[in-house]
């Protein structure tokens, strides 16, 4: 399974937060019914909206200016920090291409199935990933043969 970076925990949490005391999917109730995908609509459009939030003051650090350390080992200290940064961003584009592709598959009634399988993925595994697209039996079985031609 693909690892969560801590900034990625923080922005769902943050999500979830913004969405605490509102309705929460329950098993109790038909899979993927219009109030659960309306939850979820808002769950990763929250998650969307504190990323980019985050990136614009990336970007605004950015712009004001280069690096302008007098010490050699202070520039490149701070260089470093800058494309540790520059890298977190990155992964932050790539899932909002994910956020993105969750809420179509909302609009398209294909969410919350395993594009495998197109059995449930399950509301736990959704609440805690909303951008899963498989059901951990497919997603373990996906990464064993992702490893085996690894390994190869």
């Amino acid at each position: 399974m693909s690892m969560a970076t801590g900034s990625e925990i923080d922005d769902l949490a943050a999500a979830r937060n913004a969405l605490a005391g509102e309705y929460l999917p329950s098993a109790d109730e038909p899979y993927m019914n219009t109030q659960q995908q309306d939850f979820f609509r808002k769950l990763l459009t929250e998650w969307k909206q504190s990323i980019l939030d985050v990136s614009a003051g990336t970007l605004q650090n950015l712009q004001e200016g280069p690096i302008r350390e007098p010490d050699l080992n202070d520039r490149a200290s701070s260089e470093t920090d800058w494309g540790i940064e520059l890298r977190t961003r990155d992964r932050q584009r790539k899932l909002i291409a994910k956020i993105d592709s969750a809420l179509r598959r909302i609009d398209e009634g294909e969410y919350g199935y395993c594009e495998v399988t197109g059995e449930p993925i399950g509301l736990g595994r959704l609440i805690a990933r909303p951008i899963a697209t498989m059901t951990v039996e497919a997603q373990e079985a996906h990464e064993r043969r992702e490893k085996i031609s690894r390994d190869d």
